[in-house]
């Protein structure tokens, strides 16, 4: 059986800080413009807080809102008031997120090379056809599997089973491709194979012992190895 490369969107493909640059824009006026990196960061952080959170509580919502609510939480912390204007702008800037520089090179090589490429990810489906579209690498992926498939969040159980069903593929045969930590562990913990994208030398990997099957420092590497 092929071996199936399942790839997480947000933070692995799609950098998720591509939005500071509009950030510096829209604090600019509020005379907080040196926040801008601080924002992006907390506001990706709490998006991920507020799927987990309502993962565990069984009240599932389109991960869009989950981005739009830790978006208005980060506005309130940090006091930079935006305006309901800037807040909509910024939220058309998410869905058009840029992909890291290498990613579409990368794609190329592992598709070349025979491997099936996928799209998992915790965003709509609509939602990541739109980002890959954007970012001019839609072409690379067979297909795009959405967790609101089944109204859940990476890491549930249930959402890496979901992905070798849709697949129709083995948990031997299936590798997750991610830079978040938690959806590396949540897939090794499934039984999947997983590799680490580490793009920060600095991050750290959670110490529950469980690791990933590999670890690189971006896409290029992972095609070197896989290739």
């Amino acid at each position: 059986m092929a071996t199936v490369l399942a790839f997480d969107v947000y933070g692995t493909l799609i950098d998720t800080h591509g939005v500071v640059t509009e950030l510096e824009e829209r604090l600019t006026a509020s005379g907080k413009k040196a926040l801008a990196a601080e924002f992006s960061r907390r506001w990706r952080d709490k998006q991920l807080e507020y799927s987990f959170r309502r993962g565990l509580m069984g009240a599932y919502v389109p991960f869009g809102q989950c981005t739009r609510e830790a978006l208005e939480f980060t506005d309130r912390a940090l006091q930079t008031r935006l305006a309901d204007v800037d807040k909509e702008h910024l939220m058309a800037v998410y869905a058009r997120l840029p992909a890291f520089a290498e990613t579409a090179s990368a794609l190329e090589r592992l598709t070349r090379a025979g491997l099936r490429c996928v799209a998992f990810s915790n965003g709509t489906r609509e939602a990541v056809e739109g980002l890959l579209t954007q970012a001019g690498i839609r072409e690379h992926f067979d297909d795009v599997v959405s967790v609101d498939e089944i109204k859940r969040f990476k890491p549930d159980p249930a959402v890496y089973a979901h992905l070798r069903n849709r697949l129709e593929v083995a948990p031997g045969d299936t590798w997750l491709i991610s830079s978040n930590p938690f959806d590396v562990i949540g897939a090794r913990h499934a039984g999947l194979h997983a590799a680490w994208v580490r793009r920060s030398l600095d991050a750290p990997f959670d110490p529950w012992g469980v690791e990933p099957d590999m670890t690189v420092t971006d896409l290029d590497a992972l095609a070197e190895r896989l290739e």
